[in-house]
């Protein structure tokens, strides 16, 4: 069922690309700002494959390998991990927002951010690789180790999520805006299949090896789409 639904998304996703390309009168701009989404789409389904495992891989590592006991509190469930990142949203919004506001027109485009998010989501990983070595014999390792993984993730959406609805609103053609919002979703579609089955080797692959391999592809791609940012603004011809 699931390599079925598989190829089916990907399918979807194909065909509708497609279909925008080879049946739209484009000008030159409206084609090369369509490619820009193209990339960006990309980018955030790596971004959503690796920031999702936090209700899987992440989670179970929370409940088999993380000592949990609180004062008072005794052993707590695993699923309270599953706040944390919510929480970080909260605290971290606010001085996202300063920030962008501060730097004014010295932030970094939106492809820029774009790639700090994909880097900053395998640094998290980078993190529980070093975990996963702590709990390889069997030990309860601190949860700091899942704190610092979310954190990073957070820093991460946050300059990738807020950005990535409003940069597709403003690279559309207007004739498809409300289509191209509708169709942004279909990246955390794709990405949130691709962590359910990354998390799937859980219980057959090694998770340091694991880890280490959502981080390296991760990080690359951001270290990619951060090489094609001028390309990439070319592209979205004069959209910041």
């Amino acid at each position: 069922i699931s390599n079925a639904f598989g190829v089916l998304l990907f399918a979807i996703v194909v065909a509708f690309f497609g279909w925008l390309f080879l049946t739209g009168d484009w000008t030159t701009v409206e084609r090369g700002r369509l490619w820009a989404i193209v990339v960006l789409f990309l980018a955030a389904s790596f971004f959503w494959a690796a920031y999702e495992q936090a209700g899987s891989s992440l989670n179970l590592f929370a409940e088999r390998s993380t000592d949990r006991a609180m004062p008072v509190v005794g052993q707590f469930p695993a699923g309270w991990f599953q706040q944390v990142p919510a929480l970080f949203v909260i605290l971290q919004a606010p001085v996202f927002a300063w920030l962008w506001v501060r730097l004014g027109k010295r932030q970094p485009s939106s492809p820029a951010k774009f790639s700090l998010g994909l880097v900053f989501v395998g640094l998290g990983f980078v993190v529980m690789i070093g975990a996963a070595v702590a709990s390889r014999s069997g030990i309860l390792v601190s949860p700091v180790w899942l704190l610092v993984t979310y954190f990073l993730h957070v820093v991460g959406e946050m300059c990738l999520s807020p950005v990535g609805l409003s940069t597709v609103t403003k690279l559309a053609p207007a004739r498809v805006t409300g289509l191209m919002m509708g169709a942004w979703f279909l990246a955390s579609a794709v990405g949130n299949y691709l962590g359910g089955r990354t998390a799937g080797y859980y219980e057959t692959v090694p998770l340091p090896l694991l880890f280490g391999a959502v981080a390296a592809i991760t990080i690359a791609v951001g270290v990619v789409l951060a090489l094609l940012v001028p390309s990439i603004r070319r592209l979205m011809g004069g959209v910041h």
